[in-house]
């Protein structure tokens, strides 16, 4: 496939958003080394399908920059680039074939809510952040190994029909979705904020769940009016 060039400017935005935006994980203290990726979609245009860009794979942090992004369909095939795709890619595509109101997917091994993932154990909604920002607890979503889809399929049949943004797949580390990559990082980023404050308040003795009610309530006032 070419990339059209009615999409040309929007492909190149994309690649410069999303080399910046990875430039977040590491200054956030998401991911070590060359792991975790940030991705976005962007929307074809005439008649054209879908494509998204991301981080090639194994390429150190530093070293990324819009040029040597990659872009791919929604069938995780590389379309545009001279490295490998991330190795994270299929679950990429497979979100953005099957959820298209997700602009942004966010993947991370940060150190707390990869401890609750290894656990298996979804985090209780103890916190306001936590009801503002993901309306509810954070789910656990299958285990799953990389190479196919199987990642992908997991974290949408987790989130599909949830407001929740955020997922703790099994045994391997965070997944988390948005309207745009940016808000996708976001989410990361207070994920990891939330889990290490409900682990070190669960060490001090029983955590204290914020009622449904009061869950929604602060949903609605940080999603529609706070910020507007």
């Amino acid at each position: 496939m070419t990339i059209p060039e009615t999409m040309r400017a929007a492909v190149e935005a994309a690649k410069a958003n999303v080399a910046r935006l990875h430039a977040e994980l590491p200054r956030w203290e998401l991911v070590v080394w060359t792991a975790g990726n940030v991705s976005e979609r962007v929307r074809g245009t005439d008649g054209a399908p879908d494509l998204f860009v991301i981080k090639p794979s194994g390429v150190v942090y530093e070293e990324l920059t819009p040029e040597s992004m990659v872009v791919c369909d929604l069938a995780g095939n590389l379309v545009e680039g001279t490295r490998s795709p991330s190795s994270d890619t299929a679950a990429h595509a497979y979100v953005y074939a099957n959820m298209p109101e997700v602009g942004g997917v966010v993947h991370t091994h940060s150190t707390y809510a990869a401890a609750w993932a290894a656990r298996g154990e979804e985090i209780p909604c103890v916190l306001t952040m936590m009801a503002d920002e993901f309306g509810g607890p954070i789910p656990v979503g299958p285990f799953a190994v990389i190479g196919d889809d199987s990642i992908g399929r997991g974290i949408v049949e987790t989130l599909r029909g949830s407001r929740c943004p955020a997922v703790l797949m099994q045994n391997h580390g965070p997944f988390t979705i948005g309207e745009t990559a940016k808000s996708a990082v976001k989410a990361a980023v207070l994920l990891e904020e939330v889990a290490r404050t409900v682990h070190i308040a669960r060490s001090g003795g029983p955590l204290l769940p914020i009622p449904p009610a009061a869950i929604d309530s602060l949903y609605d006032r940080y999603q529609n009016v706070y910020g507007k």
